[in-house]
């Protein structure tokens, strides 16, 4: 893995919004996984700062949903495809046609699993693929315990992941599943990238990247994929 650390928020958000604004000059049909979350907030803004100045052209590519809490969608607040929309996908003026997400309110989910599996195996794999960390260790909603093995799946969600998630929400929501595309995607997008910010996330990371390898650390797959980067603010940074 790629480390790299930046002094603050700002200057990690600038430099995940540059790198990816140039990866998809170069690939401008690129497909494209995004995370939602509090993280990646200041690059989409970026990014969606970049299309409105006609810097940026995101028409050609096709953006996936990296997961979604059990029957919750885009209109939902405190989804996790409703900040994405808000964050996004609506500011950069994206097409329906240009977006894939689960749809969590499924009365089958098993089948819904299927169905994005089968769409990012009919575009050729993800190009692109951000993801966060959660203070478990869990990467987009693959708690640990998670097999390293699996692509999108249904996930009884962690006590900590439950609690956590109600910073999303304007009032206390249950919370008890997830869906959620599999670590086996990580690792084989053409390009992964963690971000992680703030001093909560200092501990984990340390973990994550310091400790051994193992499912119980979902977060500790990076240490097997040597291309992959981990863009780290210096608070989140603070125990490396």
């Amino acid at each position: 893995m790629n480390l790299r650390t930046f002094p603050d928020y700002k200057a990690l958000s600038a430099h995940a919004a540059q790198y990816i604004a140039s990866f998809i000059g170069q690939k401008p049909n690129a497909v494209v996984c995004f995370a939602s979350g509090s993280t990646p907030e200041g690059t989409y803004s970026l990014l969606a700062e970049q299309v409105r100045a006609g810097k940026l052209n995101l028409s050609q590519c096709h953006f996936i949903g990296l997961d979604e809490w059990v029957g919750f969608g885009p209109d939902d607040v405190g989804g996790c495809a409703y900040f994405l929309y808000r964050d996004l996908f609506t500011p950069a003026q994206l097409r329906a046609d240009q977006i894939t997400y689960f749809n969590a309110k499924a009365t089958d989910l098993q089948a819904e699993c299927q169905r994005i599996d089968d769409v990012i195996s009919g575009f050729g794999g993800l190009d692109l693929l951000l993801v966060g960390v959660g203070e478990n260790g869990h990467i987009a909603l693959n708690e640990p315990g998670t097999s390293f093995r699996l692509r999108s799946h249904v996930v009884d969600l962690a006590e900590s992941t439950k609690a956590v998630g109600q910073k999303y929400f304007t009032k206390a929501t249950p919370l008890r599943q997830g869906i959620t595309l599999g670590l086996h995607y990580l690792t084989e997008a053409r390009e992964v990238i963690l971000m992680a910010s703030g001093p909560r996330k200092a501990a984990i990371m340390k973990e994550a990247l310091t400790g051994p390898v193992t499912e119980q650390c979902p977060a500790s797959i990076f240490q097997t994929q040597p291309s992959a980067h981990v863009w780290l603010d210096a608070a989140a940074a603070g125990k490396l």
